[in-house]
């Protein structure tokens, strides 16, 4: 993406902006220690998450560059699917809690009162944990979100399209009036990702997509997201040492403090955190140590 680029706007009501701001390019360090320029479409800065009076997670600043797999790790706790949720705004929907710092889409503070956070939603979409297809038909699942957004195209091709960017159309295209909820578990993890491209988003955020899924389905996904990279910016959340190492281009190390508020301790490409981390205690959580 050329970094003078600008984005769409992602706001409901008029601002004092002209356009939308260019996209700032940042760095980060290679293997050798050189510096190389990325492209980052989202950037955290000094975030700290409450639920009401307990803090989530601290001081994080992290770029999520564009068309790349940024995985988070880290033990359980330490704050890592509350942060995933921050990016598109869904712990809004959570009474009590309140962001501190700011959190960037093409150089827009999503946080701002002039920002639609349902548009915030649809650019960044998010694919849970657990396989979560709506009671519907194949089809009508795929077709929600556009319906819901008042989509006046070709909504057949629209379905079709996202099926087969998700990688299930060879396996639904003959059953799109079945419910959803007859798939398989990585069948209807794939469905919800359709789901989820057919809105169009910038940026997928993924909550530990294949933890209820066997070896065959997570490597389906794992395929599924380095094809999908091509397109879209993801984010994902993994517990598993070995997905991170094997699907992301980015990896960001969060811990626990003392007061139980979630911290990075190293963020840098995948090949450096696993070969050459920087901090003792990443290569000790890489090295199964502790976690």
């Amino acid at each position: 993406m050329n970094p003078t680029a600008t984005a769409p706007e992602i706001t409901s009501a008029p601002t004092e902006r002209e356009g939308t701001p260019a996209i700032r390019v940042g760095s980060t360090a290679s293997t050798d220690g050189a510096m190389v320029a990325i492209d980052p479409v989202i950037q955290l800065r000094d975030v700290s998450f409450y639920y009401n009076a307990f803090r989530a997670v601290k001081n994080i600043t992290i770029d999520v560059p564009t068309h790349q797999i940024t995985a988070l790790i880290g033990p359980s706790g330490c704050g890592k699917s509350t942060l995933l949720r921050t990016i598109n705004r869904m712990n809004d929907l959570i009474p009590g809690t309140r962001v501190e710092g700011s959190v960037t889409f093409h150089d827009e503070d999503i946080y701002a009162s002039y920002v639609d956070a349902v548009e915030v939603r649809r650019r960044i979409g998010m694919v849970f944990q657990k396989a979560n297809p709506f009671p519907k038909s194949i089809y009508d699942n795929v077709a929600f979100g556009p319906r819901l957004n008042g989509y006046k195209g070709d909504l057949p091709a629209l379905v079709e399209s996202s099926l087969k960017r998700a990688a299930i159309w060879d396996e639904v295209k003959d059953k799109l009036k079945q419910s959803g909820l007859s798939l398989s578990g990585g069948q209807q993890q794939r469905l919800c990702i359709a789901r989820a491209i057919a809105t169009e988003p910038e940026v997928i955020l993924m909550d530990e997509p294949c933890s209820a899924l066997d070896p065959r389905a997570t490597l389906q996904i794992e395929e599924l997201m380095a094809q999908l990279k091509e397109n879209f910016t993801i984010v994902i959340v993994t517990h598993n040492m070995q997905q991170a190492a094997r699907a992301s281009d980015r990896t960001v190390f969060l811990n626990m403090a003392d007061d139980r508020a979630g911290y990075v301790v190293e963020q840098a490409p995948t090949i450096e955190i696993f070969t050459n981390p920087k901090n003792q205690m990443t290569e000790d959580y890489v090295s199964g140590r502790f976690g």
